[in-house]
């Protein structure tokens, strides 16, 4: 474990080097070991994260340039440069860009890894077909794959995925 205080972004570099047309995912926190995840996310002027729950973690959010706005649980809180906003678990909530876009920050525990597992005993009868084929369902932005069934915006980059 590394146990270094360190720097390991300047936002405002990252934007600056990241050009006006860039979006979507533009930094992770990629260190090892660590609790946290974190993303520092760009969307488009007008761009929306369509609305989605987020189950097992609070998020903390904050707007780092731009403007724009959380619907959240009825509320809508306007987002400016330095604003931070809790997203507890469980909470349905929506983004909107503003007219000059937004960047932001997100921040939250990290998600334990995934792991694949032998089955406990294996099957010996054949069930017949194959899985069915979920890319529809993967961002073509970020690649993170989409808890809804008919997803319209990217809950971690905000791309708007292919019509259907």
């Amino acid at each position: 474990m590394n146990s270094t205080a360190r720097i390991l972004a300047v936002l405002d570099e990252l934007l600056t080097e990241a050009g006006p047309e860039e979006r979507g995912a533009l930094w992770q926190l990629a260190e090892n070991d660590r609790e946290l995840d974190a993303n520092l996310v760009r969307l488009p002027p007008g761009a929306e994260v369509g609305e989605h729950q987020e189950d097992v973690l609070d998020v903390l959010l904050v707007a780092i340039a731009g403007s724009g706005r959380v619907a959240a649980g009825g509320d809508v809180l306007n987002l400016a440069p330095s604003t931070v906003v809790w997203l507890p678990r469980t909470s349905r909530r929506a983004l909107a860009a503003g007219p000059d876009g937004l960047a932001y920050l997100t921040v939250h525990r990290r998600r334990p890894g995934l792991t694949i597992k032998p089955s406990v005993a294996p099957s010996t009868a054949y069930e017949g077909g194959e899985a069915p084929c979920m890319l529809d369902l993967v961002c073509p932005e970020c690649g993170r794959l989409s808890p809804d069934p008919a997803p319209v915006f990217c809950s971690r980059c905000g791309e708007r995925f292919p019509e259907r």
